[in-house]
């Protein structure tokens, strides 16, 4: 036991690591975004233009659970910010779930000219939009101003419709009349 012990220790002090170092793994989203857009039966919301310091940190899309959609963060601060939208129903059991039990408030935020329902949590504060389509959850650990800089910076998109099956070259064609 001594000897592994003893290997352990020399292993240790052999491999190089960087105490340092950034944990976080910045993630590319940019295919995993256009997969949902072309998949999600709603446009799919992603920020553009945010300001300095935001990264990316993880990326979903699960088409068969509600066609939900993630999208996560760390803001400038260091604070957890994330996209969340799904078709699925009840929206307001659907927001709970993803923002670990918040509870709706009677606070709302303008943003865009659409008004966003507050909601507040033991773990996450949110802003909700809730359309006949898609729910749509901007959550996180950081400041309400950080979830609303989000939520201004969201664009919402559908992807680009697969083209109908062109006629194969043996398929008759109309007869012109």
């Amino acid at each position: 036991m001594a000897v592994i012990g003893i290997v352990v220790a020399g292993i240790y002090t052999l491999v190089p690591h960087d105490e340092n170092a950034d944990p976080v793994q910045e993630q590319d989203y940019r295919v995993e975004l256009l997969t949902a857009r072309r998949a999600a039966p709603y446009p799919v919301a992603a920020p553009v233009g945010l300001g300095e310091g935001w990264r990316a940190t993880s990326v979903t899309f699960d088409g068969a659970d509600g066609h939900a959609w993630h999208l996560g963060f760390l803001d400038p601060d260091r604070q957890y910010v994330a996209v969340e939208q799904s078709t699925a129903r009840p929206d307001e059991k659907y927001v709970r779930e993803v923002t670990r039990q918040a509870r709706r408030t009677e606070r709302t935020e303008q943003v865009d000219g659409e008004t966003w329902q507050y909601w507040e949590g033991p773990k996450y504060d949110a802003l909700v939009l809730a359309s006949d389509e898609v729910t749509t959850v901007v959550m996180g650990t950081a400041a309400t101003g950080r979830l609303v800089e989000m939520a201004e910076a969201l664009v919402a998109e559908r992807g680009p419709s697969p083209s109908p099956a062109s006629p194969s070259p043996a398929s008759p064609s109309p007869a012109a009349g």
